[in-house]
């Protein structure tokens, strides 16, 4: 790894077991159920908040984030089957950034499928999403493998429909990282009965890749890096031999296994967040699996985003890191122990000090 460059990645792509780019990851899976067992190759891209600032004006570092993972993904040989968007897709969730983005998306030469995030949803509450996109949870099988594409940004009814002085009010105080306003993201039980019904027609060998924007799991409630029906969640999942979870919304390198879940993190292609620990008036369930990666320099946009390699392998995903500025990272399931594990950096005396920024 640390002798791959992009040059020689997109060149010999298809001869690699994983393969992926900042902002993009390639997944190749290898492990589908039964006789429908084939390897296939998809991609991700997550969390470009298109800003619309004016008329045509666009905050342009966000718009080259996402014109150039989509540069990438269509230099990949072999293409993807599809590509998996992980939401946000806007910011504030107005037409003209839902617009400028699917226009941007629309060079892709692969199918996507997208999933909601809180900036695309709640200003409207989904509506303009939904009528180019269509619904805002989903499942659809490919090559023995089924995928659940999750809505998991939805909260409680006496939040979303109180008094708001407008919509936009509401959009505000769910944009914000620090969030006094806000509300814990949940699934939600409509939707949660729709996943039990969904997975009962699957068999427990059957790999399992959930696609949601929050984590499904509870990291940190005052930034919503929190799902607070997260257990019902995992508990419908349970019954299955391997379920990964690939997330976007946290913008950094997080990994955390619980029970038969691996989950994993990916990079945005926007900015950076810091880990919850920064801030220390509440408490912080970052999960004890992951080792945090060097913070973001402020004064470098691309810093703390970055390359990620993604392999899918017998159930499993490996997350390989290269970042921009930054020391390269492994996460790699360990099968001896269970879990993702950093290759590098899991060990304490080998875990490298903050950035020293000026």
């Amino acid at each position: 790894m640390k002798k791959l460059n992009r040059r020689d990645f997109l060149k010999g792509a298809g001869s690699l077991v994983v393969a992926g780019a900042l902002p993009v990851s390639l997944v190749k899976v290898a492990f589908g159920a039964g006789s429908a067992k084939q390897e296939f190759t998809f991609a991700h891209i997550s969390d470009s908040h298109i800003t619309h600032m004016g008329k045509n004006k666009f905050v342009r570092n966000w718009d080259r984030g996402l014109i150039r993972a989509i540069a990438e993904v269509n230099l990949m040989t072999p293409q993807p089957d599809f590509i998996i968007y992980g939401g946000d897709l806007a910011q504030l969730g107005k037409k003209e950034e839902i617009d400028h983005a699917l226009e941007l998306m629309s060079k892709v030469q692969s199918k996507v499928y997208y999933v909601m995030g809180e900036h695309d949803y709640y200003v409207d509450l989904g509506e303009y999403w939904e009528s180019r996109l269509g619904p805002q949870w989903y499942s659809f099988d490919h090559k023995g493998v089924h995928f659940v594409v999750l809505n998991s940004i939805l909260t409680y009814d006496n939040w979303t429909h109180k008094r708001w002085s407008k919509p936009m009010d509401r959009m505000l105080a769910m944009a914000r990282l620090d969030n006094p306003e806000g509300s814990p993201f949940i699934v939600g039980k409509k939707q949660r009965d729709w996943l039990k019904k969904d997975l009962e027609k699957v068999s427990n060998d059957t790999p399992i890749i959930v696609c949601s924007h929050s984590p499904l799991q509870k990291i940190y409630k005052g930034w919503n890096f929190w799902t607070d029906d997260a257990e019902d969640v995992q508990a419908l999942l349970k019954r299955f031999d391997k379920v990964t979870v690939v997330y976007g919304h946290v913008h950094q390198v997080q990994y955390n296994q619980i029970g038969n879940i691996s989950f994993h993190a990916v990079m945005a292609t926007a900015w950076p967040w810091p880990y919850p620990e920064s801030y220390s008036q509440a408490p912080s369930y970052l999960p004890k699996l992951t080792v945090r990666m060097n913070r973001g320099d402020p004064f470098f946009e691309r810093d703390a985003t970055g390359w990620q390699f993604i392999n899918v392998h017998t159930g499993n995903v490996d997350m390989h890191y290269q970042l921009s500025d930054n020391q390269n990272r492994s996460v790699v399931f360990n099968t001896k122990s269970g879990r993702p594990m950093d290759t590098k950096f899991q060990s304490a005396e080998n875990q490298i000090p903050p950035q020293t920024h000026y």
